[in-house]
Formats: C-alpha cells, structure tokens, sequence
C-alpha cells in the first residue's frame, strides 16, 4: 500500500505483549531511499530513550486501530542496545541492533525501485552522492551529529525543503509517499503553490541529483515544463 510518510505519526506500536510506544519518525537511507529504521518514542516507559525498529519487523500495519505491530516482546526492546534519545544513529549502533536482534542489514536489497526517471520513462543514473561532499559531511540538523551515519535521513527533517527544477524552483516538500510493504519511499510529494498555484505532483526520488542539507534545497534532474505534463494529483485522492 502506498501512503504519506506522515500517516504513521502517532500510531501506536505493539510487541506480542503489550504497547511500546508511538512511531515520531522514519529514517531513510539516501542513496538508495529505502526506510532503514522506524522511530519510537517509548514515552514514560523508557524515559528517555528512543527505539530504532528495524522495517522487517513489523507486521501488517492496523489502519483502523491505528496500531503497528512488530515481531517483539517488550523485553526484548527493555534490554536492547541503549540509544539515548539525542544521540547520534551511527553505524556502529546500527550494527548492535543488526547483532542484538538478528536482523539482516541487506534486507529489502539495495535499490529500492531498479532505477526509474523523475515522472515516467527510461532507466536514468542514479545521484552521484558519493561524490557530493557537502553531503557526506554535513549531519541532519537535531538529530544526526558529525559522527552519525552520514547516509542516514530523517522524513521531518526533509518535509519543506524546496525543490528546484533544471529552469527555476517548483515548490517545497509537503510530504512523502512510502511503500508499506517494501518499506521505501516511492515519491517526493511536491507543493507548487508559490509557482503552479493549487497544484501537487509526485516526484520520484531518483529525479534527484542534489541534495543540500545546508539550504535546505533539492535539485532535480526535471524541467518545469516536465512537471507542468506529468500526471495531475489530487491529495485527497488514494495513490494507486
């Protein structure tokens, strides 16, 4: 099912014995836009903590209940490997969660879609990240210090950066549409307001060849006109 990045928030998460806390976020990995880690607020029964779930171990996601289940028994999350909730998600923490829980860090592969343009259309490269340095080396503001996991983003954080075609700027990030089966991100949810008022598109994620977390822009391989041809999405409307 394909859904906002956001629709999750507030849902409650429920090992087999009992409720831990809320989902507050979802990290994603940037070069291949798979969602690596769901973020749990364990609220007042581990005070001061945060919990990293892993997207393998959640079940099938209860819509009407607002709940996520996930393959885990309350003691298991008690004794995991201690992440305070502002420290940085390295990923060496992230190997002590991979180890602790027998979760296999290659699951789900490692491009999420096989490479598909911005709208519609032939295989394009992939965002050559490796060779952005501003990248690599600038943290995710409040969340990800120098030495996290450079790769490792956040959906709050991204949601209003402004987007840019190859011509001219065409709105800002309102949102996300995620898989919740292979867990991903499948499109950038753009509003065009300040350029094409009223109007919202979906961009794939690999129409992206920069991303600059210091401006707080993402530049894309698009044109303005692409955008104005590409297929007309209503909000209020499911994603099929």
């Amino acid at each position: 099912m394909l859904l906002p990045g956001s629709a999750l928030k507030g849902y409650a998460i429920e090992a087999s014995d009992g409720r831990i806390g809320t989902v507050t976020d979802f990290l994603f990995d940037d070069t291949t836009w798979k969602l690596r880690w769901m973020v749990v607020d364990t609220g007042t029964w581990l005070t001061g903590r945060k919990v990293l779930i892993h997207p393998s171990a959640i079940a099938r996601v209860n819509y009407e209940q607002q709940e996520v289940p996930v393959y885990l028994k309350r003691v298991q999350v008690e004794d995991s490997p201690d992440i305070a909730r502002d420290a940085p998600v390295s990923r060496q923490m992230q190997d002590n969660l991979y180890g602790y829980y027998g979760w296999d860090p290659l699951w789900g592969g490692g491009n999420f879609f096989g490479g598909y343009s911005g709208l519609a259309g032939p295989v394009m490269a992939l965002p050559s990240y490796q060779q952005d340095a501003e990248l690599l080396d600038r943290p995710l503001p409040g969340l990800l210090p120098e030495e996290g996991d450079p790769h490792l983003r956040s959906i709050n954080e991204v949601t209003g950066y402004h987007v840019h075609a190859t011509d001219g700027r065409i709105g800002h990030i309102e949102n996300v549409v995620m898989d919740d089966a292979a867990w991903g991100i499948r499109y950038l949810i753009v509003d065009t307001r300040d350029w094409w008022f009223g109007q919202h598109v979906l961009v794939s994620p690999f129409a992206v060849r920069e991303v600059s977390w210091s401006r707080h822009e993402i530049r894309t391989d698009l044109t303005r006109d692409q955008v104005k041809a590409s297929p007309p999405w209503d909000p209020a409307a499911m994603i099929d």
